[in-house]
């Protein structure tokens, strides 16, 4: 299985851990929620469905609501159906959530175990966060080291655009120093407004509040 897939499998499981839905309903979640998945259609989906129910994760309902008239016309007799996560799934997905390798720190996998950070215990949250910003930080020195070996050989624009993608990964572990002070300090991270969000392990999730900062997208491509 490649990494691609791999990650998808990851958030329709985590998807559906919230609620049943039809294929429709999940490409319309994966690309509005998940960033990563912006450009993805349903010959990728439904593969992926397909090989969870055949591995026991999930299974396929007749769906009791109306078709949506635009499902019906992308998906055809397919929006019918409903998946659901099975016992073994929701087993299965929880597992995955408690991975905090390598992989996990990732560009596009980080994305997809961040977005699931509100189901996720708080001891596997800080394991995360603090390898990206190792991942990060030793991507930051590259980039630091080869920008003193080569600046005297590139153009303007060509240093600018490799100081632009320095600053991006700056960004990124500012960001990432906030999170991990917040996850340390314990504090309820959600606007006082929001209603606490607690996940099965009883711990509050969410972000802190940055007083107006912009947080970058973990999936930015500049930060490859």
């Amino acid at each position: 299985m490649s990494r691609r897939s791999g990650i998808l499998e990851f958030a329709v499981l985590g998807l559906l851990r919230e609620a049943p839905m039809h294929g429709y309903e999940l490409r319309k979640r994966l690309n509005t929620s998940l960033g990563i998945f912006r450009a993805f259609s349903y010959g990728t989906l439904y593969p992926c469905l397909k090989t969870l129910v055949a591995n026991g994760w999930l299974i396929e309902e007749p769906g009791s609501a109306p078709e949506d008239a635009v499902a019906s016309s992308l998906a055809g007799r397919r929006a019918k159906i409903v998946y659901r996560l099975t016992p073994e799934g929701k087993e299965h997905f929880e597992e995955l959530l408690s991975h905090t390798g390598p992989d996990a720190w990732e560009d596009e996998h980080f994305a997809a175990r961040f977005a699931f950070f509100g189901q996720t215990e708080r001891e596997v949250r800080m394991r995360v966060l603090e390898g990206r910003r190792s991942r990060l930080e030793e991507r930051l020195e590259k980039m630091r080291a080869s920008l003193a070996r080569t600046r005297e050989r590139l153009d303007d624009y060509t240093l600018e655009l490799q100081r632009h993608g320095m600053e991006s990964v700056e960004r990124e572990v500012r960001w990432l120093n906030e999170l991990i002070e917040s996850e340390r300090a314990g504090r309820d991270q959600r606007p006082d407004t929001d209603a606490p969000h607690d996940n099965d392990s009883g711990e509050t999730g969410g972000l802190p509040r940055h007083g107006g900062s912009t947080r970058p997208d973990p999936s930015d491509d500049t930060t490859k």
